[in-house]
Protein backbone atom coordinates (compact mmCIF):
# COMPACT_ATOMS: atom_id res chain seq x y z
CA UNK A 1 0.00 0.00 0.00
CA UNK A 2 1.52 3.33 -1.08
CA UNK A 3 1.37 6.61 0.85
CA UNK A 4 -1.44 9.00 -0.06
CA UNK A 5 -0.43 11.69 -2.51
CA UNK A 6 0.57 12.18 -6.12
CA UNK A 7 3.55 10.72 -7.86
CA UNK A 8 5.90 12.92 -9.86
CA UNK A 9 4.51 11.54 -13.10
CA UNK A 10 0.95 12.32 -12.04
CA UNK A 11 1.91 15.89 -11.13
CA UNK A 12 3.66 16.37 -14.46
CA UNK A 13 0.59 15.10 -16.32
CA UNK A 14 -1.67 17.53 -14.43
CA UNK A 15 0.72 20.42 -15.10
CA UNK A 16 0.83 19.50 -18.79
CA UNK A 17 -2.97 19.43 -19.00
CA UNK A 18 -3.21 22.82 -17.28
CA UNK A 19 -0.63 24.25 -19.70
CA UNK A 20 -2.56 22.93 -22.69
CA UNK A 21 -5.83 24.38 -21.39
CA UNK A 22 -4.18 27.72 -20.66
CA UNK A 23 -2.75 27.79 -24.19
CA UNK A 24 -6.24 27.25 -25.55
CA UNK A 25 -7.97 29.76 -23.29
CA UNK A 26 -5.54 32.71 -23.28
CA UNK A 27 -5.99 33.62 -26.98
CA UNK A 28 -9.76 33.47 -26.53
CA UNK A 29 -9.52 35.72 -23.47
CA UNK A 30 -7.29 38.14 -25.37
CA UNK A 31 -9.81 38.29 -28.22
CA UNK A 32 -12.64 38.85 -25.75
CA UNK A 33 -10.71 41.69 -24.12
CA UNK A 34 -9.96 43.23 -27.51
CA UNK A 35 -13.61 42.99 -28.51
CA UNK A 36 -14.66 44.60 -25.23
CA UNK A 37 -12.26 47.50 -25.78
CA UNK A 38 -13.62 47.92 -29.30
CA UNK A 39 -17.17 48.18 -27.95
CA UNK A 40 -15.99 50.67 -25.31
CA UNK A 41 -14.24 52.72 -28.00
CA UNK A 42 -17.35 52.77 -30.22
CA UNK A 43 -19.39 53.99 -27.26
CA UNK A 44 -16.90 56.81 -26.68
CA UNK A 45 -17.17 57.79 -30.33
CA UNK A 46 -20.95 57.85 -30.20
CA UNK A 47 -21.04 59.96 -27.04
CA UNK A 48 -18.52 62.48 -28.36
CA UNK A 49 -20.37 62.74 -31.67
CA UNK A 50 -23.65 63.23 -29.83
CA UNK A 51 -22.04 66.14 -27.95
CA UNK A 52 -20.84 67.52 -31.31
CA UNK A 53 -24.36 67.30 -32.72
CA UNK A 54 -25.99 68.85 -29.62
CA UNK A 55 -23.60 71.79 -29.84
CA UNK A 56 -24.81 72.50 -33.39
CA UNK A 57 -28.44 72.29 -32.32
CA UNK A 58 -27.83 74.88 -29.61
CA UNK A 59 -25.81 77.20 -31.86
CA UNK A 60 -27.97 77.90 -34.91
CA UNK A 61 -26.61 74.81 -36.70
CA UNK A 62 -23.00 76.01 -36.55
CA UNK A 63 -20.39 73.31 -35.96
CA UNK A 64 -17.63 73.47 -33.43
CA UNK A 65 -14.31 73.90 -35.29
CA UNK A 66 -12.01 70.94 -35.87
CA UNK A 67 -9.02 72.94 -34.68
CA UNK A 68 -7.75 76.30 -33.57
CA UNK A 69 -5.36 78.20 -35.83
CA UNK A 70 -1.91 79.70 -35.32
CA UNK A 71 -3.25 83.21 -34.60
CA UNK A 72 -3.32 83.18 -30.82
CA UNK A 73 -5.60 86.23 -30.57
CA UNK A 74 -8.22 85.02 -33.05
CA UNK A 75 -11.51 84.93 -31.08
CA UNK A 76 -12.75 82.09 -33.32
CA UNK A 77 -10.22 79.82 -31.63
CA UNK A 78 -12.57 79.76 -28.64
CA UNK A 79 -14.98 77.70 -30.74
CA UNK A 80 -12.51 74.93 -31.52
CA UNK A 81 -13.39 71.57 -29.94
CA UNK A 82 -9.90 71.45 -28.43
CA UNK A 83 -6.86 73.71 -28.37
CA UNK A 84 -4.48 70.99 -27.24
CA UNK A 85 -1.38 70.40 -29.34
CA UNK A 86 -0.62 66.85 -28.23
CA UNK A 87 2.99 65.82 -27.68
CA UNK A 88 4.99 63.97 -25.04
CA UNK A 89 6.04 66.92 -22.89
CA UNK A 90 4.96 67.38 -19.27
CA UNK A 91 2.63 70.22 -20.32
CA UNK A 92 -0.65 69.88 -18.37
CA UNK A 93 -2.71 69.91 -21.57
CA UNK A 94 -1.26 66.50 -22.40
CA UNK A 95 -2.44 64.78 -19.21
CA UNK A 96 -4.86 67.00 -17.25
CA UNK A 97 -8.40 67.37 -18.71
CA UNK A 98 -8.97 70.55 -16.72
CA UNK A 99 -6.18 72.29 -18.64
CA UNK A 100 -8.14 72.25 -21.91
CA UNK A 101 -10.90 69.66 -22.43
CA UNK A 102 -13.19 70.91 -19.67
CA UNK A 103 -12.79 74.48 -20.97
CA UNK A 104 -13.86 73.74 -24.52
CA UNK A 105 -17.35 73.93 -26.12
CA UNK A 106 -18.19 70.20 -26.13
CA UNK A 107 -17.63 69.70 -22.42
CA UNK A 108 -21.06 71.13 -21.64
CA UNK A 109 -22.58 68.18 -23.52
CA UNK A 110 -20.13 65.40 -22.65
CA UNK A 111 -19.02 65.87 -19.01
CA UNK A 112 -16.67 62.88 -19.25
CA UNK A 113 -12.98 63.13 -20.02
CA UNK A 114 -12.72 59.38 -20.72
CA UNK A 115 -14.68 59.59 -23.98
CA UNK A 116 -11.93 61.64 -25.62
CA UNK A 117 -9.68 58.63 -26.09
CA UNK A 118 -9.67 55.01 -27.15
CA UNK A 119 -9.28 52.62 -24.18
CA UNK A 120 -6.59 50.78 -26.14
CA UNK A 121 -4.40 53.90 -26.25
CA UNK A 122 -1.64 53.35 -23.69
CA UNK A 123 0.41 56.47 -24.44
CA UNK A 124 1.63 58.51 -21.50
CA UNK A 125 3.80 61.43 -20.47
CA UNK A 126 6.21 61.52 -17.57
CA UNK A 127 5.64 64.25 -14.99
CA UNK A 128 8.11 64.48 -12.10
CA UNK A 129 9.00 60.83 -12.58
CA UNK A 130 5.34 59.68 -12.66
CA UNK A 131 3.64 58.25 -15.74
CA UNK A 132 0.36 59.97 -16.60
CA UNK A 133 -2.01 58.84 -19.38
CA UNK A 134 -2.50 61.34 -22.17
CA UNK A 135 -5.95 62.89 -22.35
CA UNK A 136 -6.83 62.42 -26.01
CA UNK A 137 -6.43 59.96 -28.86
CA UNK A 138 -9.34 61.21 -30.99
CA UNK A 139 -9.13 63.83 -33.71
CA UNK A 140 -11.82 65.54 -35.77
CA UNK A 141 -12.24 65.62 -39.54
CA UNK A 142 -10.42 68.80 -40.63
CA UNK A 143 -13.18 69.64 -43.13
CA UNK A 144 -15.64 70.13 -40.26
CA UNK A 145 -14.74 73.73 -39.55
CA UNK A 146 -11.04 73.61 -40.40
CA UNK A 147 -8.63 75.91 -38.59
CA UNK A 148 -11.25 78.01 -36.75
CA UNK A 149 -13.27 78.44 -39.92
CA UNK A 150 -10.36 78.62 -42.36
CA UNK A 151 -9.14 76.07 -44.89
CA UNK A 152 -5.74 75.63 -46.52
CA UNK A 153 -4.53 76.48 -50.01
CA UNK A 154 -4.28 72.85 -51.08
CA UNK A 155 -7.85 72.18 -49.89
CA UNK A 156 -9.55 75.34 -51.20
CA UNK A 157 -11.47 73.39 -53.88
CA UNK A 158 -13.04 71.06 -51.31
CA UNK A 159 -16.05 71.74 -49.12
CA UNK A 160 -15.37 73.08 -45.63
CA UNK A 161 -18.49 72.37 -43.59
CA UNK A 162 -19.38 75.14 -41.13
CA UNK A 163 -23.01 74.13 -40.41
CA UNK A 164 -24.59 70.73 -39.95
CA UNK A 165 -26.94 71.59 -42.82
CA UNK A 166 -23.89 71.83 -45.11
CA UNK A 167 -23.34 68.10 -44.54
CA UNK A 168 -26.99 67.08 -44.61
CA UNK A 169 -27.73 68.05 -48.19
CA UNK A 170 -26.80 69.84 -51.33
CA UNK A 171 -23.68 69.73 -53.48
CA UNK A 172 -20.18 69.08 -52.26
CA UNK A 173 -21.06 66.65 -49.46
CA UNK A 174 -20.90 62.86 -48.99
CA UNK A 175 -23.98 63.08 -46.72
CA UNK A 176 -24.19 62.47 -42.94
CA UNK A 177 -23.85 58.67 -43.09
CA UNK A 178 -20.71 59.00 -45.20
CA UNK A 179 -19.01 61.92 -43.44
CA UNK A 180 -16.78 60.87 -40.57
CA UNK A 181 -16.50 63.18 -37.56
CA UNK A 182 -13.97 61.62 -35.16
CA UNK A 183 -11.31 58.95 -35.57
CA UNK A 184 -8.66 57.32 -33.43
CA UNK A 185 -5.29 58.82 -34.31
CA UNK A 186 -1.86 57.29 -33.75
CA UNK A 187 0.00 58.43 -30.67
CA UNK A 188 3.06 59.46 -32.72
CA UNK A 189 1.16 61.69 -35.18
CA UNK A 190 -1.63 63.22 -33.10
CA UNK A 191 -1.05 66.94 -32.59
CA UNK A 192 -3.73 69.62 -33.05
CA UNK A 193 -7.40 68.73 -32.82
CA UNK A 194 -7.88 67.95 -36.51
CA UNK A 195 -7.00 65.03 -38.75
CA UNK A 196 -6.37 66.24 -42.29
CA UNK A 197 -7.17 63.67 -44.96
CA UNK A 198 -4.92 64.19 -47.96
CA UNK A 199 -7.37 64.69 -50.86
CA UNK A 200 -4.68 64.72 -53.56
CA UNK A 201 -5.64 62.30 -56.31
CA UNK A 202 -9.36 62.38 -55.54
CA UNK A 203 -10.50 64.91 -58.15
CA UNK A 204 -9.48 64.37 -60.85
CA UNK A 205 -9.05 60.72 -59.88
CA UNK A 206 -5.39 59.69 -59.87
CA UNK A 207 -4.57 56.86 -57.43
CA UNK A 208 -0.86 57.32 -58.16
CA UNK A 209 -1.03 60.51 -56.04
CA UNK A 210 -2.67 58.92 -52.97
CA UNK A 211 -1.01 59.40 -49.60
CA UNK A 212 -1.29 60.79 -46.09
CA UNK A 213 -0.40 64.15 -44.62
CA UNK A 214 1.58 64.12 -41.38
CA UNK A 215 -1.59 62.66 -39.82
CA UNK A 216 -1.88 58.87 -39.71
CA UNK A 217 -4.97 56.99 -38.48
CA UNK A 218 -4.73 54.64 -35.52
CA UNK A 219 -4.90 50.86 -35.59
CA UNK A 220 -5.65 50.15 -31.94
CA UNK A 221 -8.10 47.36 -32.77
CA UNK A 222 -6.00 44.69 -34.46
CA UNK A 223 -5.08 46.75 -37.54
CA UNK A 224 -8.37 48.63 -37.39
CA UNK A 225 -9.44 52.16 -36.48
CA UNK A 226 -12.51 53.57 -34.74
CA UNK A 227 -14.66 56.13 -36.57
CA UNK A 228 -17.85 58.07 -35.84
CA UNK A 229 -20.08 59.63 -38.49
CA UNK A 230 -22.31 62.68 -38.74
CA UNK A 231 -25.49 60.59 -38.68
CA UNK A 232 -24.48 59.28 -35.22
CA UNK A 233 -23.26 55.78 -36.07
CA UNK A 234 -19.77 54.50 -35.33
CA UNK A 235 -17.75 51.69 -36.84
CA UNK A 236 -14.34 50.05 -36.81
CA UNK A 237 -12.50 50.12 -40.14
CA UNK A 238 -9.84 47.46 -40.76
CA UNK A 239 -6.91 48.75 -42.82
CA UNK A 240 -5.89 46.54 -45.75
CA UNK A 241 -2.66 48.23 -46.85
CA UNK A 242 0.41 47.91 -44.63
CA UNK A 243 1.56 51.39 -45.66
CA UNK A 244 -1.36 52.79 -43.63
CA UNK A 245 0.31 51.32 -40.54
CA UNK A 246 4.04 52.13 -40.61
CA UNK A 247 6.04 51.19 -37.49
CA UNK A 248 5.07 53.18 -34.42
CA UNK A 249 7.59 55.71 -33.15
CA UNK A 250 7.14 55.29 -29.41
CA UNK A 251 7.19 58.53 -27.39
CA UNK A 252 7.87 60.50 -30.57
CA UNK A 253 6.13 63.76 -31.45
CA UNK A 254 4.55 64.30 -34.86
CA UNK A 255 6.70 65.52 -37.75
CA UNK A 256 5.41 67.66 -40.62
CA UNK A 257 5.91 65.52 -43.72
CA UNK A 258 3.56 64.06 -46.31
CA UNK A 259 3.63 60.28 -46.76
CA UNK A 260 3.02 59.13 -50.36
CA UNK A 261 1.26 55.73 -50.63
CA UNK A 262 0.26 55.39 -54.30
CA UNK A 263 -2.85 53.30 -55.05
CA UNK A 264 -3.56 52.76 -51.37
CA UNK A 265 -7.21 51.62 -51.05
CA UNK A 266 -7.32 52.87 -47.45
CA UNK A 267 -6.65 56.42 -48.64
CA UNK A 268 -9.47 56.13 -51.17
CA UNK A 269 -11.81 54.88 -48.41
CA UNK A 270 -10.93 57.93 -46.28
CA UNK A 271 -11.32 60.39 -49.14
CA UNK A 272 -14.79 59.08 -49.99
CA UNK A 273 -15.92 59.72 -46.40
CA UNK A 274 -14.25 63.07 -45.72
CA UNK A 275 -15.52 65.76 -48.11
CA UNK A 276 -16.25 66.44 -51.78
CA UNK A 277 -15.12 68.99 -54.36
CA UNK A 278 -17.17 72.16 -53.88
CA UNK A 279 -19.09 71.86 -57.14
CA UNK A 280 -19.57 68.10 -57.24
Amino acid sequence: MRDKGFTLIELLVVIAIIAILAGMLLPALARAKQKGQGIYCMNNHRQLTLAWRMYAEDNQDFLVYASHNAQANDPNNNYAWTRTEMNFSADRKNWDPTADITLRPLWKYSQSASIYKCPSDRSFVTVNGERKPRVRSMSMNFFLGGFAGKTTTENQNYSLFLRFGDIAGGRGTPGPSMTWVFLDQREDTINWGNFMTRMTGYQPRNPALYGFTMDLPGYYHSKACGFSFADGHSEIKRWVDGRSMPPLKVQAAATAADIPTPRNPDVEWLQERTTRPINQ
